[in-house]
């Protein structure tokens, strides 16, 4: 019988972090998720925006002029690009300290995956 294939100890199975280096990683990937969505969003009102102003101008406006009609158009989406913005910003804090917190924890020596054992490549093909 093949002893690689037994059961391990359940102490390897233990979390390597504790305490908020535990939480770090999935923060830090959700973060990326709603900065990459907040940006698509951005980019979408943006092209909005645009495709009103044009359509706006094509019977001789400007949307750039004073009147209700163009004042409605250009604040058409100023919520929705208040809140991507807000959500952004706090995507990117919340990344930024997540990684710090993953760097703190890697350089004061957390628990290495091979348990500090020298590995070679002669080792892995076994």
């Amino acid at each position: 019988m093949d002893e690689s294939a037994a059961p391990r100890d359940t102490a390897e199975h233990e979390p390597r972090h504790s305490g908020p280096a535990r939480f770090a990683r999935p923060v830090l990937v959700a973060a990326a998720v709603v900065a990459v969505i907040c940006i698509a969003l951005l980019v979408i009102i943006l092209l909005l925006d645009t495709f009103n102003a044009t359509v706006y101008s094509v019977g001789g406006n400007d949307v750039q002029d004073n009147t209700q009609e163009a004042r409605d158009i250009r604040g058409l989406y100023d919520g929705a690009r208040a809140g991507s913005i807000v959500f952004l910003a706090l995507a990117l804090l919340a990344a930024a300290v997540s990684g710090w917190v993953l760097f703190r924890g890697r350089k004061q020596g957390g628990s290495d995956s091979d348990g500090g054992e020298d590995v070679d490549f002669d080792d892995l093909g076994r």
